[in-house]
């Protein structure tokens, strides 16, 4: 019997501006690219609510729970990279008048906008859209198939999501993030493979995870056909569009707890079966990740090497100098 690989599934990663952050249980390491050349590695801790309360560690529940730790954990570590290159500029009237009033900066209060109209433009495009097109297809054809029209609402919102990451990879910017990407998937194969992290050993690793966000999303949208097909066959849900666009977000949580489960699984199985059912989302990946060069290479292998500092204690001493010095004195 083949020996269980204790190392998959135990690092998370995202990209980020000019940089990649590495997640292992409760810490959390985040290396970027300074201007001058420098990798800077920020460390802190994200405990989350399934170590304190047990209900939350149940199948799908946690899937549920942690997309919204990962959608916060998210949010923090965009902000801290965006601030390591964000120029010190003096606070205007109205950015002291936020703090004095509010105790927010303009950026906390623009990036809550923002998430607020994200959220709401996902729900449009994602939900809404697809469903108001698919229904002109129920009006002009008959009872037996009208089932259609749920393939044709999924095939839409698939369609929506693949244009909006094949238009946002031309930025050049965007491209970047992508590459990060793609080093941060190659560094946690290298990691999980068991060989020593240098940046030749990495560059042999395929870019395709998984466990990667990307595939998670595919997986929903997927799931979403089969859910919506049992929901609208309800009588009392079939005759109504505003019926089966409350019944989709109704049923949202328990789409993205099932997909959860599913992406868990896969990352820590590798067989036939797994490969066959994760291939639409490691296809997706091809759009998302890009080849990275050596100098990204190197960034992720920092942060990941933080997010484990048992396992490379040497790593805070190399990236991280002055905290690692700090660390010591409070110890001592």
């Amino acid at each position: 019997m083949a020996e269980k690989n204790c190392r998959l599934g135990t690092v998370g990663g995202q990209a980020v501006i000019e940089g990649v952050m590495m997640k292992n249980k409760d810490k959390f390491a985040l290396a970027v690219r300074m201007p001058e050349g420098n990798i800077r590695v920020t460390e802190d801790s994200c405990k989350s609510i399934k170590d304190k309360y047990k209900i939350f560690n149940l199948p799908i529940i946690r899937g549920i729970v942690n997309l919204v730790e990962s959608m916060i954990l998210s949010m923090k570590t965009l902000t801290i990279s965006a601030d390591a290159f964000g120029i010190e500029e003096e606070e205007t009237k109205f950015e002291i008048w936020l703090k004095e009033k509010f105790g927010k900066s303009l950026i906390d209060v623009i990036m809550v906008i923002a998430m607020i109209l994200g959220v709401a433009l996902g729900v449009g495009l994602f939900f809404f859209l697809p469903l108001w097109l698919s229904s002109f297809v129920s009006k002009g054809t008959s009872g037996e198939s009208k089932w259609y029209a749920t393939l044709i609402e999924g095939g839409i919102k698939i369609g929506i999501f693949i244009l909006y990451i094949w238009l946002v990879s031309f930025m050049k910017d965007i491209k970047r993030v992508f590459e990060y990407h793609g080093a941060e998937h190659k560094t946690i194969f290298c990691y999980e493979a068991g060989e020593e992290l240098t940046p030749e050993n990495v560059k042999k690793f395929k870019r395709f995870h998984p466990r990667c966000g990307t595939s998670f999303i595919f997986v929903i949208l997927l799931l979403s056909i089969l859910v919506s097909s049992i929901v609208y066959s309800l009588p009392f849900i079939k005759s109504s569009i505003y019926l089966k666009f409350a019944s989709k977000l109704l049923t949202l949580p328990l789409t993205v707890g099932i997909g959860y489960e599913f992406i868990r699984f896969a990352g820590k199985h590798d067989n036939v079966i797994t490969r066959l059912l994760s291939a639409p989302g490691l296809w997706m990946q091809k759009l998302t990740t890009k080849e990275p060069d050596e100098t990204q290479i190197e960034v992720a292998i920092a942060s990941l090497k933080c997010a484990l500092p048992e396992e490379f204690p040497e790593a805070r001493e190399i990236y991280n100098p002055e905290e690692y010095k700090k660390a010591e004195v409070t110890k001592e």
